[in-house]
Parts: C-alpha cells; structure tokens; sequence
C-alpha cells in the first residue's frame, strides 16, 4: 500500500511497513485479550475494577513497552520504563484500596494486584515475550478463581 505509506510519511506519522504494523497490532492484541481474560473474571465477581479498567491497563503497559522498544531505545531506557510503570500502575492499585472506618477489614488488595498483574502481562506483550505473558494471565485466572474455595478468599 505505497498510497498509505506516503500519506502517513506527508502527516509525519511514522509506519515502518507492513511487517511493523503487524508487530505491533500482534501486541497490542494479545495484550488486550489477555488483560480482558482477567477483567472479565473481576468483573463478573462485581468488582471495582473489571474488564475496562484490565483492559486499559494491559493495552497502555504494552504502549509504553512497545513505543520505545520500536524506536531502538537502550535497554537502560527500557527498564527505566518498567519500573515507572510498576511505580505508577502501583499508584493507581493504592486507589482500589479502602478501609473501614467503623473495622480493621481492609478491602480492595486482590483488585490491586490484579491491576498491577494486569500491567506486567501488557509489559510483557508489548515486550514480545508471548509465554509469559500468557502464562502470568493464565496464573493470575487461577489464583482468582481460588478464591472461591472455602477459606481461600482475602
């Protein structure tokens, strides 16, 4: 499609070609459905964070691997980036997190982990590391549904 390449190339958007696009389309994809996987879980069970927030968060970790990554960026740069998306996907689980006024019960840690899996399964998509990435979605699946074991759940 030279016709697309030439008007992206005009707007000063940057491409990279067919191969490229696929890449990162390939990522940004897996990143979704996988963070979906656990946010449908969340959601289903009623809480605060469900399937969009997931989502959300997988797919913008992933941008923020990606982007970088396909500029050539340094592996200091890259972990540099990691660990501001711990930091601040961290930041954003110490939302979910409430306690009660009138008791000692803390509410809302699994829905903070599970943000922050969340974040290191779009790391790893976007990063290209496929097993990982599915194996951790697949894992935290796991570990949520355990919760419906008797005496298993926080």
């Amino acid at each position: 499609m030279p016709w697309l390449e030439q008007w992206l190339e005009w707007l000063g958007l940057h491409y990279g070609g067919t191969e490229h696009l696929m890449r990162v389309v390939g990522r940004l994809a897996l990143a979704a459905v996988l963070s979906a996987i656990v946010g449908f879980e969340r959601q289903k069970r009623g809480r605060a964070a469900g399937l969009r927030t997931h989502m959300l968060v997988g797919i913008g970790s992933a941008l923020f691997t990606l982007i970088p990554l396909e500029a050539g960026a340094s592996v200091n740069t890259i972990s540099e980036i990691v660990r501001g998306i711990a930091s601040g996907i961290g930041f954003l689980g110490a939302g979910a997190i409430l306690k009660s006024t009138d008791s000692a019960q803390i509410r809302g840690l699994t829905t903070a982990a599970g943000i922050w899996m969340t974040a290191a399964v779009g790391l790893a998509c976007g990063a290209g590391w496929v097993v990982p990435a599915v194996l951790g979605a697949l894992l935290a699946l796991v570990i949520l549904s355990l919760s419906r074991v008797e005496g298993l759940s926080d």
